[in-house]
């Protein structure tokens, strides 16, 4: 029988990401189980969602290493003891070193189609721009902001009457579901990353 893909997925805040792919991995056919969270701050909620799902946990404070390189070392290291398959990041709100991305096939969310609209306020400049279109994208994470290969994609009107927080609120739920297929549909069929082209399926067997 198939083992089940190792997650590790790290996060900086609530969590919600998290929970919805804990939930998926609930379902044995699922093909993923996650079986480590990492955050870069302690308490928060993302935390104690892995907890009460039993899940291995740790932090990594970048306040607690004297440089930005033992940081990133360290990270590495604790993450290597897991033996991930695919790393997630799910609301983590640092960048990952070159060496972190070179060891691990690392996967990000941003709530834009990208490469439209990178950074940290993806759905305002939106609403700025005018868009009537916009959305989520998975992508395997790199050395830019925002600028990795595209895994997958989903569309989210905008509405009128839109605001940023209500734009924000919907293209979050679209990203947890986009997120969720995609990771169990490279549990179960491998995944391929060829320059900037992904496959998911056969073909990247």
């Amino acid at each position: 029988m198939h083992q089940p893909t190792r997650l590790v997925v790290l996060v900086s805040g609530s969590g919600t990401n998290l929970q919805a792919l804990l939930d998926a991995c609930a379902d044995p056919s699922y093909g993923a189980r996650v079986v480590a969270v990492g955050a870069d701050r302690e308490d928060i909620e993302g935390l104690a969602r892995a907890e009460r799902a039993g899940i291995p946990t740790f932090v990594r404070q970048v306040s607690d290493f004297e440089t930005r390189e033992g940081w990133d070392a360290s990270l590495t290291t604790v993450v290597e003891r897991f033996e991930p398959d695919l790393v997630v990041s799910a609301g983590f709100m640092k960048l990952l070193s070159t060496e972190f991305l070179d060891r691990f096939l690392t996967l990000n969310t941003h709530p834009a189609l990208c490469p439209a609209f990178p950074g940290m306020h993806g759905p305002r400049d939106a609403l700025e721009h005018g868009v009537k279109v916009t959305g989520a994208t998975l992508f395997v994470v790199d050395a830019g902001v925002d600028t990795g290969p595209i895994v997958a994609q989903v569309p989210v009107v905008v509405a009128e009457d839109d605001d940023v927080a209500s734009l924000h609120e919907r293209i979050k739920t679209a990203e947890r579901a986009m997120l969720v297929d995609a990771v169990g549909r490279i549990a179960r069929e491998g995944i391929a990353v060829e320059g900037r082209r992904v496959r998911i399926g056969a073909a990247a067997r």
